[in-house]
């Protein structure tokens, strides 16, 4: 199966009126790091798109790029145990979410009702940005934008920060 494309990104963003194009750089932007050095801004303002499967149920995490993900506080969403929840293998992450890892935008997506949770830490910043479906495209968002389009649920989805010990 072929992966979208950030025509089909760019589709939405025009369909929403958003007034915004992806851009292109001529390196990779793969990683959140990579993507905050093309643009010139903090980590934290990348929107991770996490692929999982919980149960039998395709889900996205829109996270921080400064964050990482909690399974357990997925799994604890569904109401099913840790076990059930698993990062998306690469071909899933194309045959189900349209994208190949590290492109995966927060949409749209080649399957319908897939659940989408927004990390609640980005709500700090007035500017995001997020993968535009290839690994050297981005377009800048708000949440206000990425929460219009996904339907998604802010919500608490990272792991705490572990204080070290003295």
């Amino acid at each position: 199966m072929q992966p979208m494309t950030p025509e089909d990104v760019q589709a939405v963003l025009d369909r929403h009126q958003f007034n915004v194009q992806i851009t292109f750089f001529d390196t990779t932007t793969a990683t959140s790091q990579q993507a905050a050095d093309n643009i010139g801004c903090d980590v934290a303002q990348i929107v991770k798109s996490i692929c999982f499967i919980a149960g039998e149920q395709p889900v996205i995490v829109l996270t921080s790029g400064a964050q990482r993900v909690d399974d357990r506080k997925i799994a604890a969403l569904f109401g099913i145990g840790r076990k059930q929840v698993r990062a998306a293998k690469p071909e899933e992450c194309v045959d189900v979410f349209g994208y190949a890892p590290g492109s995966v935008p927060p949409f749209p997506h080649r399957t319908p009702g897939i659940i989408v949770y927004i990390d609640q830490t980005l709500q700090n910043y007035p500017m995001l940005y997020a993968a535009g479906g290839a690994h050297n495209a981005i377009f800048p968002v708000t949440l206000a934008q990425l929460v219009a389009v996904t339907n998604g649920m802010i919500t608490d989805v990272i792991k705490d920060a572990t204080v070290p010990s003295a």
